[in-house]
């Protein structure tokens, strides 16, 4: 099989973050295997959107455009997917770079018709230079990156993590875009798991396609400090448990939790002894971590309850959107 052509995807929001978007397009650019092009999507921003356009104005193969429909990380997406041209659209998140060969590790995923979607491993960059004590590796899933737990190698999984991911692009053909109203949406509160909710409707809507991850394609994500701090740390895991529901509510809990039930049931038990054993053993942050997890499968549980409780009151508040536009190579 021909070397799929692979667009990349940035959803932008804000300026604070210029520096960081900079270095996500220039890893992109130092890539072994090529991108077709980079898309920056701004997010309702035009202040952002005209600088970006006048930094990017004579550079080649990078494009900068409005998101196209509702604020938020979804409807960005959404809009990139519509304007990107390759066979294979990835995306990387504004305040991360890409190794080298992230590319072709993607690709390499789909020399196989089946595959339709490839995602990667996502390493934590502190703002203070190191993990704290008391943070569980089990939950860097809070900020983004890849948790203890998640098989090693390239492996088939139900989901792939959004940030540091990409699809064929005629699995959008088969699913539609992601759901907008379930994921992040500027400053609000920290939602998730639209990728979930996509990869299952995906796998429903082409029973044989095969998702993968493979833990070669790795990123570096930038964890600013206030997210180093155990109150966003509970605040996320809050949201995931809101963000969960509303994927129950929509592919059914036995899908939409499937995973969770594996990680709740044996990985989280295994970590809550290494952090008790290691309090023992008076290693630095033990007991912290594993009240961590405590913390974290109870402040989730939290948000799921509440989060059923809304949507059987009100209903599903999020739709999949239909990609228009595009080019099939």
């Amino acid at each position: 099989m021909r070397d799929p052509g692979i667009s990349v995807v940035i959803c932008v929001y804000t300026e604070d973050r210029w520096e960081d978007i900079l270095a996500a397009v220039s890893s992109v650019a130092a890539q072994s295997y090529p991108a077709l092009e980079t898309l920056l999507v701004v997010d309702h921003n035009p202040a952002l959107r005209d600088r970006l356009a006048r930094e990017y104005k004579e550079t080649e193969g990078v494009r900068v455009l409005p998101n196209a429909g509702p604020r938020g990380l979804s409807a960005g997406r959404n809009t990139g997917i519509a304007a990107s041209h390759g066979e294979v659209i990835a995306f990387l998140d504004d305040d991360a770079v890409a190794e080298r060969d992230w590319l072709r590790h993607f690709a390499e995923g789909y020399a196989d018709p089946r595959v339709m979607a490839v995602g990667g491993r996502t390493v934590p960059i502190w703002a203070s230079g190191r993990r704290p004590a008391w943070f569980p590796e089990e939950f860097d899933w809070v900020v983004g990156c890849t948790y203890k737990g998640l098989p090693p190698g390239r492996v088939r999984v139900r989901n792939v993590l959004g940030g540091n991911a990409s699809f064929r692009r005629t699995a959008f053909d088969a699913a539609g875009g992601f759901a907008t109203g379930i994921g992040r949406d500027g400053d609000r509160r920290p939602l998730g798991c639209e990728e979930t909710e996509l990869c299952i409707r995906l796998t429903r809507a082409r029973p044989d396609a095969v998702l993968l991850i493979d833990d070669r394609a790795v990123i570096h994500h930038r964890v600013p400090a206030p997210r180093e701090h155990f109150a966003y740390f509970r605040t996320r895991a809050y949201a995931e448990g809101l963000s969960k529901a509303l994927v129950a509510k929509s592919v059914g809990a036995g899908k939409g939790l499937e995973s969770e039930r594996r990680y709740t049931t044996r990985v989280l038990p295994a970590g809550v002894a290494r952090g008790l054993r290691d309090a023992l053993l008076a290693r630095p942050g033990g007991a912290g971590r594993a009240g961590a997890i405590v913390a974290g499968v109870l402040s989730a549980a939290g948000g799921y309850a509440v989060g059923n409780m809304r949507a059987r009151r009100n209903g599903t508040t999020f739709a999949a959107a239909p990609i228009a536009g595009g080019t099939h190579e």
